[in-house]
């Protein structure tokens, strides 16, 4: 809603094309702006391809690039079905990659442009039973990194904001239960707040944005304390949960 509210006209993809349609709808009665809808599963291969292929074929002109679909799986990397830890690679990781990659020249037309990678504070650190959410996290903030230096001359800003627990519907998708899940909503900040974090800060050109104050000690720690420390509390953290 934070680009709705600054008049930017959006271009809304994701797998639910009735969720989609009704958030669409939402938007224009509010904002007054144009809104298209594509449903797509990003898990599918050649799906970036395709959301490009929709853009072009409409013409519509690119702005920002906002790379913020991605879901975590919780429980031991051996006993996950490997097919849907491959599906989550591939929309955490591979979707995003081809997006920046497609994208790019379009977004190099424009005297200023952004993109957005959303990654999360579990990028600083391994964590035992979200080991490739984790991993796959730590790519996009590489990766984001990188590719900030790699256009820096061009008028696009890469920005990747690592959010801490959201008030989404991340835990159900990654199947967490119990005292764990009750535990996460605890610590939620609201969606709005992180989104407003987030776009405020690409706006602002930042490299890195992480929202909130203890999410950014908890990732900042990680530069002082050995690895392997902070590796053992996340892991007691949401082990004991198992």
């Amino acid at each position: 809603m934070q680009l709705a509210d600054a008049k930017y006209d959006l271009l809304l993809i994701a797998r639910n094309e009735n969720e989609l349609k009704g958030t669409a709808a939402e938007i224009i009665a509010k904002y007054g702006i144009k809104v298209d809808v594509l449903a797509i599963d990003l898990s599918e291969l050649n799906a970036a391809r395709s959301v490009y292929s929709w853009v072009d074929d409409k013409q519509y002109a690119v702005e920002v690039l906002v790379n913020n679909a991605g879901y975590g799986l919780w429980g031991y990397f051996e006993k996950l079905s490997l097919e849907e830890q491959q599906k989550m690679l591939r929309v955490n990781m591979n979707a995003l990659v081809e997006l920046c990659y497609l994208f790019l020249p379009v977004l190099k037309r424009n005297k200023k442009s952004y993109i957005l990678n959303v990654a999360s504070t579990a990028a600083y650190q391994a964590v035992a039973t979200l080991s490739l959410y984790a991993a796959s996290k730590s790519f996009v903030l590489l990766f984001s990194r990188g590719l900030r230096q790699e256009v820096e001359s061009s008028g696009v800003s890469v920005s990747c904001v690592s959010p801490g627990a959201t008030s989404t519907n991340f835990t159900k998708r990654a199947g967490m239960s119990g005292s764990l899940e009750v535990f996460a909503e605890k610590m939620s900040m609201k969606s709005s707040t992180v989104a407003k974090l987030a776009v405020d800060g690409m706006f602002n050109r930042k490299a890195e944005i992480i929202t909130g104050f203890s999410n950014w000690i908890t990732a900042k720690v990680t530069d002082f304390l050995p690895k392997m420390l902070i590796e053992k509390i996340a892991a007691g953290l949401y082990t004991k949960h198992m």
